[in-house]
């Protein structure tokens, strides 16, 4: 069994650096930013459509933004207005390229449809949104207010199905991929896990000496991670829930995380003037895309490697308060 085993291990290793080597020949040839203005205000929250046509952007503008990827550039193709507040977050339906949600500060969630542009429902809940997700099943939104409640809504009749008031402070929420389960990341530095749809305690897991700030599955269901005030990105086996392994690159606490559409690189960012992109399987850093100001939202295209991210950027160069409100693309050739 021993030797049969470090085989395998070598032969993965192999495979690894295989994949370390084509994508840092990708990278040196497309390591290409461009921005594109989104809104008047800094962006919050970047998405993609599943079928990565469109890409959308909520600010603290109060608006969401959709682009269509074309090419190699975003051509905005609608500004979404009706929030009373900032738009804190946004997800895409899972298989449904047509429709996507806004959570915001002033107390609605909103069910938007590209094709005629219009809300086709505002859902109240109790408290200020600044977390949503869709169920991989296309069947439930859960909502996360500033107050720690987590509520479940009906994406059919846009009605609540549960709500949960959780006594610990509650950060980003999500299922894993096969919808059996909810995950929730907290104040404590816990990875929370719920039954789903009883909502019953599965575990708890002390995942991170610090607050723990934002999680994610990666889209093979092998692994997710989770990122955290101390810096850290960990990286979980979601059979086994034991952590695999550490990216320790960054220097402040991780915001935002997304994991390329084959699961084989994740993309980190914080207040470092830089996006850590790694190698899952080893660890190993792939690129690095640089920044002028924190990073608070990224977004890997779900067939391509491309990069949506939006930064913390003020419009002048010297000294001007004004927040530029840009998206940009990371990945796109050099001669373009």
């Amino acid at each position: 069994k021993g030797p049969r085993q470090r085989l395998t291990y070598k032969n993965e290793h192999t495979m690894a650096s295989q994949y370390y080597q084509e994508m840092q020949e990708s990278f040196r040839n497309n390591n290409k930013s461009r921005e594109f203005p989104a809104h008047t205000a800094k962006v919050h929250s970047v998405a993609w459509s599943c079928d990565g046509r469109r890409l959308a952007s909520g600010s603290f503008d109060k608006t969401a933004s959709v682009f269509v990827l074309e090419k190699d550039r975003l051509v905005k193709e609608n500004n979404y207005r009706g929030h009373g507040d900032s738009v804190d977050q946004l997800c895409w339906h899972p298989t449904n390229p047509d429709l996507f949600v806004t959570a915001s500060g002033d107390k609605t969630i909103r069910i938007w449809d590209v094709r005629t542009t219009k809300c086709i429902a505002t859902v109240t809940t109790k408290g200020e949104n600044i977390n949503i997700c869709w169920s991989p099943d296309g069947q439930t939104i859960a909502v996360g207010n500033k107050d720690d409640v987590v509520t479940f809504i009906d994406a059919k009749t846009h009605r609540s199905k549960a709500e949960e008031q959780f006594k610990f402070e509650v950060n980003e929420i999500s299922w894993n991929n096969d919808n059996d389960m909810f995950f929730l990341t907290n104040g404590n530095g816990c990875i929370n896990i719920l039954s789903y749809p009883e909502l019953k305690p599965i575990q708890s897991i002390n995942a991170h000496p610090s607050n723990c700030i934002c999680i994610k599955f990666d889209p093979t269901g092998k692994y997710f991670a989770t990122g955290s005030a101390d810096a850290l990105v960990s990286l979980w086996d979601v059979e086994e829930l034991v952590c695999v392994r550490c990216f320790s690159r960054l220097d402040w606490p991780v915001r935002t995380l997304s994991f390329s559409h084959d699961g084989k690189m994740l993309a980190s960012a914080s207040e470092d003037h830089f996006i850590d992109i790694a190698e899952v399987e080893t660890g190993e850093k792939l690129w690095e895309v640089q920044c002028d100001s924190p990073t608070f939202t990224v977004a890997w295209h779900p067939k391509r490697p491309l990069l949506a991210y939006a930064c913390d950027d003020k419009e002048g160069k010297y000294d001007n308060n004004r927040e530029a409100g840009t998206v940009k693309l990371f990945g796109l050739p050099n001669d373009s």
